[in-house]
């Protein structure tokens, strides 16, 4: 499976112009802005979190287990 040519990002470029009108273009991509942002920011969040975990030693962990089942109760 080959990526689109020239021609054919011309094409999709003119179906979306047509389709969605140019007045929604910008706001369309300022919500995907928005998104692909807040998807990096989760991702990183739960890399740092993996990071983080594997970093401690295991009494730190069952430690922090043990505060957080007290927090819950």
């Amino acid at each position: 499976m080959s990526l689109p040519g020239g021609w054919e990002w011309l094409i999709i470029i003119l179906f979306i112009l047509i389709f969605f009108g140019a007045k929604r273009l910008p706001e369309m991509a300022k919500g995907l802005g928005k998104g692909i942002r807040e998807f990096r920011g989760a991702l990183s969040g739960i890399t740092d979190e993996i990071e983080k975990a594997g970093d401690q030693k295991p009494e730190q962990k069952s430690e922090e287990a043990k505060e957080e089942e007290s927090k819950e109760d």
